[in-house]
């Protein structure tokens, strides 16, 4: 049976469980004796009737929505919770005292039977007597199931046990910066009842896709009606029109990929992100960020305190940094400086520069992270070595503009568009920029600092494993997709989003070709710089990145792997980040490169040797 047709099965039989037992069911209840039959609900207008008699419409929530993987994995979705609850009976014909004494005793027995104290007031007992005492008045909510169990066997017809639908997030921290979480729209009411009021207060999202597709994932409320005799009592109770349950969100993620990156990044990284794409068509796998959180804690409510704890946390786990930070991209962005300067015809694949150990730009001195001459070197060769002399030499000579417009071309500079609040647009410093913030136009030190990722160019772990999709692919740009589509609990679509191009790059193949070698030699040459990126099963290509940012005296790393596999043809895109705290000595290929190893070993550990033996002899890290 389809994963979806399961939940659809569990959905029906969950909801009927549901009204049966909180007594909504669709059949009359027997009148008291003495009272008129609940089949005659027309009330006959007297002075009694219209003291008394009357009926109540009131609104049941909807099961929310779930939110699923690619594969109809659960990712967000809904459990009976059981709130404990005392009967009043009716009429309410309660004194203040006997009311309160009436209550003291439920309460005082629930007590003993879930061995925990209960703090009810004596002012919301009556609030609730007065304004809605034909309602239970609960006194315990989100029991066990244990406790539950220990409570159905000799439960007083005084109590009764109330199940609820509660959020769940069945796999915890994976994916939680993705899904969001949902809280209650209110706390339960307590005035005077009104018709269409909600029996219980519903959730709403308050972050990522919980947030986004609220309206579709919260579904539609369903009527229960109660009515009462010229004496005040109930005589009968239904269902109107049952609630419909939320509509599905099916992402694009695979939930076993989402927790390999995550568990990469708890293994090798304090913080950091990860974000795999599939090349081919655009759709996100996995977006991982380090720390995260477990969005169960917001279920049903949060405290002050804990929430606080959250957002104090230096190490800022509520913040998804795969897509709403951005970071200098360091010597990655050289793969744009590249393609810029081939594709405007600034330098040819076989034109050499020197790479020396520093070069004087102005008056301003730039340094090669190696400092040793490698002598002169072509556009592969200086990529394989991440050579910064030869990467300044070529960017001054392509000029800002081609620079930043193949940037641009790669997705860099804007948001990718993902159904996601607060992604960031990255930077990518241009004239315009360089004026309003530092009050001058770009000078040929700022396009040295551009042409390996450094100064103000910013880009988020996203938009770096979009790039490298492009790339991989040959130059054909995806729309980014992190939902596949909504769907009804019968399968039925109601949104879908297909796979879109959104335009090709028109770089040249013989540009596409130099780059794809690179990046090759980047990971398997001797002369590059993440061997420890390569793998025995499968060729990688990619190129390492390490940057520097913020005031000297807080001055971090970013240490980035970027690229794709298998290099011939390409099945997952990739963008690892490694943050470094404040003096840490990080790098790309030795801090970031490590965490794609270990996740893809991992995806083709079964999968036969690749065009022979690996090259993996050691160089240092760029």
């Amino acid at each position: 049976m389809p994963v979806i047709s399961v939940r659809l099965c569990l959905a029906i039989l969950t909801l009927g469980w549901f009204l049966q037992k909180t007594g909504l069911a669709q059949e009359a209840r027997p009148a008291p004796e003495g009272t008129a039959s609940p089949v005659e609900e027309a009330i006959i207008p007297t002075y009694e009737t219209q003291k008394l008699a009357r009926a109540y419409v009131l609104d049941i929530p909807a099961p929310r929505g779930e939110i699923t993987d690619r594969n109809g994995v659960p990712l967000a979705q809904n459990k009976l919770s059981y709130n404990l609850a005392i009967v009043f009976p009716t009429p309410l014909e309660f004194s203040d005292a006997q009311a309160l004494s009436y209550a003291r005793e439920r309460i005082q027995l629930a007590e003993k039977r879930l061995t925990r104290s209960l703090t009810i007031s004596d002012e919301l007992i009556l609030r609730h007597y007065h304004n809605r005492g034909i309602l239970p008045l609960e006194i315990a909510q989100n029991l066990t199931e244990t406790q539950r169990d220990e409570l159905k066997e000799k439960l007083p017809k005084e109590l009764m046990l109330r199940p609820i639908y509660i959020r769940t997030y069945p796999n915890g921290k994976t994916a939680g910066q993705i899904i969001g979480y949902s809280g209650k729209t209110g706390r339960n009411p307590d005035g005077v009842i009104d018709n269409h009021e909600v029996l219980w207060p519903e959730t709403e999202g308050r972050e990522g896709l919980e947030q986004t597709f609220n309206a579709m994932l919260t579904g539609q409320h369903g009527q229960y009606k109660i009515t009462f005799d010229k004496d005040g009592r109930k005589t009968s109770e239904k269902i109107v029109t049952p609630p419909v349950p939320g509509y599905t969100v099916v992402t694009t993620i695979d939930l076993r990929l989402q927790e390999m990156a995550e568990k990469a990044l708890e293994a090798k990284a304090k913080k950091g992100a990860i974000v795999i794409l599939d090349p081919n068509n655009g759709d996100v796998l996995a977006m991982a960020s380090w720390p995260s959180y477990n969005p169960n804690v917001f279920i049903p409510n949060i405290s002050a305190e804990k929430f606080k704890t959250l957002q104090d946390d230096p190490d800022i786990p509520l913040l998804p940094r795969a897509f709403r930070s951005s970071y200098p991209p360091g010597s990655t962005f050289k793969v744009a400086v590249g393609m810029a300067a081939l594709e405007s015809g600034a330098v040819t694949a076989s034109d050499e520069f020197q790479c020396v150990p520093a070069l004087q730009v102005g008056n301003v001195t730039f340094h090669n992270w190696k400092k040793t001459d490698r002598g002169a070197l072509n556009f592969v060769q200086a990529l394989t070595e991440s050579c910064d002399t030869w990467f300044y030499q070529v960017g001054i000579k392509t000029g800002a503009e081609p620079i930043l417009t193949w940037a641009q071309k790669l997705g860099f500079g804007t948001k990718s568009g993902i159904p996601l609040r607060g992604e960031v647009d990255g930077r990518l410093p241009n004239d315009q920029y360089m004026k309003s913030t530092h009050g001058r136009k770009l000078l040929n030190g700022d396009i040295a600092n551009l042409s390996i990722g450094q100064g103000d160019t910013q880009v988020t772990p996203l938009q770096m494993a979009q790039a490298m999709g492009v790339i991989a692919n040959g130059g054909t740009f995806y729309q980014t997709r992190l939902v596949q589509q909504v769907q009804a609990i019968d399968n039925q679509i109601v949104t879908a989003y297909p796979v879109r191009e959104k335009r090709t790059l028109d770089a040249s193949r013989s540009t596409l070709e130099q780059i794809h070698v690179g990046m090759v030699d980047v990971v398997n040459s001797p002369a590059g710089t993440a061997h420890q990126a390569s793998l025995e099963t499968v060729e990688v290509a990619g190129k390492t990145g390490t940057a520097q940012w913020g005031p000297k005296s807080k001055e971090k790393t970013a240490a980035w792997f970027a690229g794709f596999l298998p290099s011939a043809k390409p099945q997952y895109a990739f963008a690892a980040l490694y943050e470094g705290d404040v003096g840490s000595k990080v790098h790309g290929g030795s801090s970031a490169g490590p965490m794609i190893a270990k996740i893809f070993k991992e995806v083709y550990k079964e999968a036969p040797a690749e065009n022979g033996q690996r090259r993996r002899r050691r160089a240092p890290e760029d």
